[in-house]
């Protein structure tokens, strides 16, 4: 809890989130619908959201994991407790914690098992919690929920079998529950009295499989059965009494890459989640009716067209809200549909074409992010491969461009937003405009190759020089490289034909990465941070250094003061510095962070505020002259990448390693 614990040492207002985009769809089945129905429970970084579906409330996270959480249990009955389960480094202890929903406060924290915790699941009188460990620690242990002890465990499989990766408790008993695995596949009793747990093998005859995910139906007394999604992308059916196969579907043609989710439906259905970012509802045959076995008949399926790659877009989360006639689907690129059960087609015919796309997210760190000149309702971000622009409002996803198995950087904008300036890690800086009025689209102007030989790793583009109109773009381009050179660039476009650019200047005077650029506001200055220590002044005009300044430090932030006549610095040592433009001369030094790097700065457009975010996932809200922290963001759970106050000075909007896109409102 060493975040919270710095957070009390800072008496101040908390800053209010106004809106969350992130989603950490690889957590298998990760996406829950709360029993009361309105609300949806889902990972993000180090935290469990808890979001209404109707968006009339704003969004809470539960706090208190160090490190990524990696599965989460809802109780059965009316949803008041709440489990996650995390990973940890090598060596160490994993935590599980138990919530109270109602409070949203921490109730147990459980730690027994080693590294990393594959899943969790309550009994259906949520009497116990059952948590199973991951690769290196592969044990199972039941907990008691009325005083968060543990009751019992054991080793999850034999030896000689794989790992375990899913477990499911009983429909109607809290005294047994289901695990499988790689080649493991067991049905479990638990003896409360003896504090003991007892397993015993379902007989699977020649087949041999992997499990990735189990789907009770054992509430019928007379032919209880439970369901196994596999890797082979077959489902089979396993007869809960004589813990014996019976049949698996489909016979012949399996789902493409593997069954992924699983859940069942009232009308005794499944809904089948596949790798490949298919969904499918089967009906599936009657393990041991009477008369002649039913073939399993695929009623009707559903994939995203919009989405290029499958290899990403597996689905990994299928919830119910209720009885099903609504259910949501979480996929491992970061996207979450809702679907209405009785959906049909424009032809008649049942399909999954009524759903809708509620939540595009960054599925990887988000490098940067922007808000275009004199707007605060859109905003830009940048992530592994990927451009996207974002309504503010609703923070829903409007654009986006791909540039595949590529990184990028950074980004800026010139000509009041016409053109996105983006660095890349392959040397390249790429940019984009609009296509026409009409479609809007973001498409590639150009790309200025080899513009740094260790990759572009920051960028700047001068505003109020610049000839802008009819389509006509005449600008500058700062860049800094992974060599530390600082190159000038010269672009123009003129609506017609392709785009034209030249290398101007070179410098050569960092040592190390350059981490960040900023131009002064009548374009004749600028100023690049460096891990080498240095910070420099560059006139802009001549080409050359003007000024200065050494610290002890790896330098990742640098911004200017209002009038332009100092710069303040942020890095690796956690001290904010204030320095002389004139000479270079310190003024301040204040401490930026108790613990770790502050990577991110941003001064507020009337010069009196400023917000810095690093390492310790905190956001915090300074007043520029007196250097004091006024209000303080708790929302992120992971590091702070970048952050920046929207010209109106309404929002604050912060990005983060777990994909995260905070905004905030401005308090001031």
């Amino acid at each position: 809890m060493e975040q919270q614990q710095q957070e009390d040492t800072y008496e101040v207002p908390r800053l209010q989130v106004e809106s969350i985009v992130g989603f950490n769809g690889k957590v298998i089945n990760g996406l829950r619908v709360h029993p009361d129905r309105q609300h949806i429970i889902y990972p993000l970084g180090c935290a469990v959201v808890i979001e209404d579906i109707s968006g009339n409330e704003k969004p809470s996270l539960l706090w208190g994991h160090t490190d990524y959480v990696t599965c989460i249990a809802v109780s059965n009955r009316n949803g008041d407790l709440i489990a996650s389960g995390q990973k940890t480094h090598m060596g160490f202890k994993a935590a599980a914690i138990v919530w109270d929903y109602r409070s949203q406060k921490a109730l147990y924290k459980l730690e027994l098992h080693k590294v990393n915790i594959q899943a969790l699941v309550f009994s259906p009188n949520d009497l116990y919690l059952a948590s199973l460990g991951g690769i290196d620690d592969g044990s199972v242990v039941i907990w008691n929920m009325a005083n968060g002890q543990a009751i019992c465990g054991s080793q999850a499989q034999v030896e000689s079998a794989g790992n375990t990766l899913c477990i499911s408790f009983s429909k109607v008993r809290d005294d047994v529950f289901v695990t499988g695995g790689e080649s493991t596949l067991r049905v479990w009793e638990l003896d409360v009295e003896n504090r003991k747990i007892r397993p015993s093998e379902v007989q699977l005859g020649q087949l041999s499989r992997q499990v990735n995910c189990i789907c009770m139906d054992d509430d019928n007394q007379e032919e209880p059965y439970f369901y196994c999604g596999t890797t082979t992308g077959d489902i089979l059916a396993i007869n809960m009494k004589t813990r014996i196969f019976r049949c698996k579907a489909p016979e012949k043609k399996s789902f493409e890459q593997g069954v992924t989710a699983l859940a069942h439906l009232k009308n005794n259905n499944f809904l089948v989640g596949t790798g490949c970012g298919k969904l499918y509802e089967l009906k599936f045959p009657t393990p041991e009716g009477k008369g002649k076995q039913t073939k399993p008949k695929e009623v009707r399926s559903w994939s995203d067209a919009s989405v290029k790659s499958n290899s990403e877009a597996a689905i990994t989360s299928i919830a119910l809200r209720g009885a099903g006639h609504q259910f949501f689907v979480g996929t491992a690129n970061a996207r979450m549909y809702k679907f209405g059960y009785e959906c049909t087609n424009k032809s008649g015919v049942m399909a999954f074409d009524a759903c809708d796309l509620i939540k595009t997210c960054h599925s990887s760190p988000i490098n940067d992010v922007i808000f275009p000149p004199g707007t605060s309702d859109l905003v830009v971000s940048c992530q592994k491969e990927q451009i996207r622009i974002w309504a503010i409002k609703s923070m829903k996803e409007l654009k986006r461009f791909i540039v595949p198995n590529m990184t990028c950087n950074a980004i800026a904008l010139a000509c009041n937003g016409q053109a996105i300036v983006s660095a890349w890690d392959d040397g390249i800086i790429r940019v984009f405009g609009f296509n026409s009025k009409a479609s809007n689209d973001l498409v590639l102007r150009k790309a200025i190759t080899a513009a740094h030989n260790k990759g572009v790793t920051a960028l700047a583009c001068t505003q109020n020089n610049s000839m802008c109109s009819g389509g006509q773009w005449d600008f500058n381009i700062v860049s800094g490289g992974g060599e530390g050179q600082v190159r000038i660039w010269s672009f123009r476009y003129d609506g017609r034909g392709e785009p034209s650019y030249s290398l101007l200047e070179t410098l050569k005077e960092h040592k190390g990465s350059v981490s960040a650029i900023k131009i002064r506001n009548d374009d004749k200055e600028c100023v690049s941070a460096s891990t080498d220590g240095t910070c420099i002044i560059w006139n802009l005009e001549k080409r050359s250094r003007s000024q200065i300044v050494f610290a002890n430090t790896l330098f990742k932030c640098v911004c200017y003061s209002k009038d332009e006549s100092q710069i303040f610095t942020s890095g690796s040592d956690r001290k904010i510095g204030y320095w002389e433009c004139f000479d270079g001369s310190p003024i301040r030094e204040l401490e930026g962070s108790k613990t770790g790097a502050v990577n991110a700065m941003d001064l507020s457009p009337d010069g009196n505020y400023f917000v810095t975010g690093g390492d310790d996932k905190l956001l915090k809200l300074w007043t520029y002259k007196e250097g004091s922290v006024v209000a303080v963001g708790t929302g992120h759970s992971a590091t702070i990448i970048s952050i920046k106050i929207c010209p109106q000075q309404k929002y604050i909007t912060s990005v983060s390693e777990d994909g995260a896109i905070l905004c905030w409102r401005f308090p001031f």
